[in-house]
């Protein structure tokens, strides 16, 4: 991370929660509510909820027995997939307030002994995050440009590995880029493309997004689309050992660092499928 980066900036203004030190079992009996921030409550009568307006809702939640809230996307987003386009993991998209106003609902919460999680998409970014801006413009083979998975042909892996996703609205999982003169991968949308795992420095970063925001006191996080983060030929890139190895290195990390933070990783499979 380059040292006047937006990330690093973030990274270093983040200050730890000033609640009740939680119980490292919260989550054995905790009551989630999972809510949009955008939908709940808008302080400033702009048609749109904000932190402020969630804040001040916080004693009507615990009074419905509330003990943890889930929070979807809230991060700067072109918002083209409802804020999982994440285009900025370190601040808030400024329709629902400013990094200080998150900073004082989750103090007001952990005030209550509501505990906080956080929707954190780990698969994919936006077009617009300066990451893919970066790769795009990056000489192909650099590790810049391998933060992002490329192809000279579409052709790289079978249709299958997009496994159905948005097949509505994309015919194909690879989309070409003028400016890289390359295909880019995207599992989901051609606005998202999928973040290159085999690249240690890719990892690297996600480390440092999970730790800023532990570092600010948030007591767990839902991570989406976790099936899919690394991609190989001949399968449907779902369950792959690969992914497993990184899951454990992430939650060895989160249980050194900051032990009693909740991991709650999207399967997209039946129980009993996911099973074993």
């Amino acid at each position: 991370m380059e040292p006047d980066s937006p990330l690093r900036q973030a990274y270093d203004v983040a200050k730890p929660s000033s609640g009740i030190p939680r119980n490292p079992l919260w989550y054995k009996d905790a009551v989630i509510y999972q809510l949009h921030v955008k939908a709940f409550f808008d302080s400033n009568d702009d048609g749109i909820g904000d932190f402020p307006g969630l804040t001040e809702k916080l004693d009507y939640l615990k009074e419905l027995g509330v003990s943890c809230l889930w929070l979807m996307p809230f991060y700067p987003s072109p918002v083209r997939d409802d804020g999982y386009d994440v285009s900025g993991y370190c601040d808030v998209h400024p329709t629902f307030g400013t990094l200080d106003d998150f900073k004082a609902f989750l103090a007001a919460a952990h005030a209550r002994d509501m505990q906080v999680i956080i929707e954190l998409a780990l698969n994919h970014t936006s077009d617009q995050h300066p990451w893919f801006q970066r790769a795009r413009k990056s000489p192909a083979g650099s590790a810049e440009r391998n933060f992002y998975v490329w192809s000279h042909t579409d052709q790289a892996l079978p249709r299958s590995a997009g496994g159905g996703v948005a097949v509505r609205t994309e015919r194909v999982n690879w989309t070409w880029d003028e400016e890289a003169q390359a295909y880019y991968w995207h599992r989901f949308f051609h606005h998202q493309p999928d973040l290159n795992y085999d690249n240690p420095l890719v990892q690297e970063e996600i480390f440092r997004i999970l730790d800023f925001w532990c570092k600010m006191g948030v007591d767990g996080f839902r991570l989406d689309a976790v099936p899919y983060l690394f991609e190989r030929e001949g399968t449907n890139g779902e369950n792959l050992p690969e992914t497993h190895d990184f899951l454990k290195k992430l939650r060895r990390f989160i249980d050194e660092h900051y032990p009693g933070t909740l991991l709650l990783a999207e399967a997209n499979m039946w129980p009993e499928d996911s099973a074993s």
